[in-house]
């Protein structure tokens, strides 16, 4: 159909812990999710990887899901993401520690899976924080000029599917972090960026709320769009070293709404096709292909990083 809408529906977290790793799997495999962001500082990240490479990467993109606030210690607590935002626009990150420590994530990632990310995107949007949206196109032209991945771009979708309020309001203040000056350093280096971001909304939500909001999301989205989502079959009561994953409840209406999906019926009535984002820049993973290193070698893990 000519007036067909590709979206990239994105799941991210991937690694975190196994229900979110299972339902990621499961949707992928379904083909009602077309991107996966993996978390390769997570505990669960290689034994998930395992699995990963088995899906078809024409049908869906696998990629790195930037994260910087990961714990000092097994079972411990994320990193204050206020301390990293604050940091950043003060110039107080170590340039150094970073620039190891998104390489180190890539070789993690480029290790685990045999091929370079399709795209890269940061957990929290730690993407485009100043200092690490540097560090980070300058590792990814070094490593991939020929074809870089694509990027995540945090601008919200226009018109807001809300009146101006608690979305929106939160979807601006993600952009507002860096979005559009991660834009402008894409566009200058030749980096394919999304268009719009949706998915945004804020935790807690009852499994109406959620519902109501993705069907605004279909309704409002455009070619290029990723819906970022954060599926997971749940994980209390052993979770993560006996916690339950964060916002856990909301995870599982997130699974529950995706697993719902008709696709033909989308299809038919919405012109909407689930689409991983790299077919609409022409990429293959194919073409990206290297050699696996399945030893879990850590090929030079940075110290402890603590900004």
């Amino acid at each position: 159909m000519s007036d067909d809408r590709f979206l990239c529906i994105c799941a991210d977290d991937f690694g975190l812990s196994d229900g979110i790793d299972a339902a990621a799997l499961e949707l992928a495999e379904q083909r009602k999710i077309s991107a996966i962001g993996c978390m390769v500082r997570r505990n669960f990240w290689h034994t998930g990887s395992r699995n990963l490479r088995r899906l078809d990467a024409d049908h869906v993109d696998i990629g790195l899901h930037l994260d910087l606030d990961f714990p000092s210690a097994p079972g411990g607590r994320d990193g204050s993401l206020v301390s990293l935002i604050a940091m950043a626009y003060l110039g107080l990150l170590r340039g150094n520690r970073l620039r190891d420590e998104i390489r180190f994530q890539l070789n993690s990632f480029e290790d685990r899976m045999g091929r370079a990310p399709a795209f890269v995107d940061g957990h929290r949007h730690v993407h485009q924080l100043p200092g690490v949206r540097d560090l980070l196109i300058a590792e990814l032209m070094g490593r991939y000029r020929a074809a870089p991945p694509w990027l995540r771009n945090t601008a919200p979708a226009e018109p807001s599917w809300l009146p101006r309020g608690k979305t929106d309001a939160k979807a601006r203040v993600i952009h507002a972090l860096g979005g559009g000056a991660l834009q402008r350093l894409a566009e200058q280096h030749g980096v394919p960026m999304s268009r719009c971001l949706l998915g945004v909304y804020p935790f807690p939500a009852t499994e109406g709320d959620y519902q109501h909001a993705f069907a605004e999301w279909l309704r409002q989205c455009r070619s290029g769009d990723v819906l970022m989502c954060h599926p997971s079959l749940g994980d209390a009561p052993h979770g993560l070293q006996g916690q339950s994953t964060p916002h856990d409840e909301s995870r599982r209406r997130e699974y529950t709404t995706l697993r719902a999906l008709d696709l033909d019926a989308l299809h038919a009535t919405t012109g909407i096709v689930v689409a991983p984002l790299s077919r609409a820049f022409g990429r293959h993973a194919a073409s990206s292909e290297m050699p696996v290193d399945l030893t879990d070698s850590l090929r030079g893990a940075p110290e402890e990083l603590r900004w």
